[in-house]
């Protein structure tokens, strides 16, 4: 029989991870969260009263992207289905909930695991260098629950922020090599990248990104951009108290759009749709898009994330930050799934619904290298 977990269950799920794993085991504690947060699926099997495998899927908050993050089976029953059958009822779980992709990482070593995942339809598509506690490479593998346009995520670079603010650096740099695949990407240029594009202060700490800085930055490496934004200063000096500190957002300000007027790039005023950003990517854009974290992650701050594909259902995002607070891997970041009308709801920002996007275009014929 198959049910879902409760908390009574967490002694012998332990007693389970500690007969199934050597290594990366999950704690009571772990369990405890994730049976309690609501965000996951947590499935046991359960033959003659006793606990004897489990399956453990995390949902990604307003996407349709799942992930496989745990499986473990008594050793005494390997062989007799028991971890097909977990596979087969979380997958159902996940359709039930709108989910339309299942990722999952497997230990380069663990051939009986990546076998069974092939014959159930995952197929391989990246690494994960020293992901496991014994420095192990891991698989990232990946399945379609349900028909429809696939696209190749794997088209746009992806990169992972090094610091809590520069999401924005992280992005323009998955952009720029999504076009000039010889450009090399690191963090002295995000960090280089930052100090071209940030308003010095948003909230609290380090400034984040503008659009109008971000746009400056590819524009002086080369790239055609178009750029579309509500009242930037009024976007970012809503969230902060200090009238000394919103005088700088307005110095800072001030400076780019001096510097914009003289390259022709149009700034345009209304706010683009997730279909509209689409068309921007099928005619050879790339999309930084500024969203509202709180629908992603929960977080209540502004966050770039950038549009990779899109096909009759979904758009895709690459997300630069691994919320690894949050059980979050780089296979959880790559190309997630979202409904354009959900997306819509994550760029309006704030109770004024402010919008940012900055699109990027291949090299300039003149600016070439």
């Amino acid at each position: 029989m198959i049910r879902e977990a409760l908390l009574a269950d967490v002694a012998a799920l332990v007693d389970l991870e500690a007969r199934c794993f050597e290594i990366d085991r999950l704690s009571a504690r772990s369990f405890r969260h994730f049976l309690t947060r609501g965000n996951d699926d947590l499935l046991v099997a359960e033959r003659d009263g006793a606990i004897r495998g489990y399956i453990l899927t995390l949902f990604h908050r307003n996407t349709s992207l799942a992930r496989l993050y745990s499986v473990a089976v008594d050793p005494a029953l390997r062989g007799r289905h028991v971890a097909r059958d977990l596979m087969h009822a979380a997958e159902a779980r996940a359709l039930d909930r709108g989910t339309t992709r299942m990722r999952l990482e497997v230990h380069q070593g663990n051939t009986a695991a990546q076998k069974l995942y092939r014959g159930l339809g995952y197929r391989e598509f990246g690494l994960l260098e020293d992901y496991y506690e014994d420095h192990a490479t891991a698989l990232r593998m990946e399945k379609q629950l349900a028909p429809y346009l696939a696209p190749d995520l794997n088209r746009v670079p992806w990169y992972r922020q090094t610091l809590e603010f520069t999401c924005g650096p992280a992005c323009l740099m998955m952009a720029m090599k999504a076009h000039d695949p010889d450009l090399k990407i690191d963090r002295g240029m995000e960090i280089q990248l930052w100090r071209e594009a940030t308003t010095v202060f948003m909230t609290s700490g380090h400034g984040g990104c503008a659009p109008l800085g971000l746009a400056l930055a590819a524009w002086r490496r080369g790239f055609d951009v178009e750029v579309s934004v509500s009242d930037e200063t009024e976007m970012f000096t809503d969230s902060v108290r200090s009238e000394y500190k919103k005088n700088v957002i307005r110095l800072v300000e001030q400076r780019f759009l001096a510097e914009l007027s003289t390259t022709g790039i149009r700034i345009d005023s209304g706010p683009p749709s997730a279909t509209e950003l689409a068309d921007r990517l099928s005619r050879g854009g790339m999309p930084l898009i500024l969203i509202s974290s709180y629908r992603l992650n929960g977080d209540r701050i502004p966050h770039w994330v950038l549009l990779t594909a899109a096909d009759a259902d979904f758009v895709y995002i690459n997300d630069p930050f691994v919320d690894e607070d949050e059980g979050r891997s780089e296979t959880d970041c790559i190309g997630i799934p979202i409904q354009p009308r959900e997306l819509d709801r994550m760029m309006r920002l704030g109770r004024r619904k402010h919008h940012a996007s900055v699109i990027v275009y291949p090299r300039r014929e003149e600016a070439a290298p």
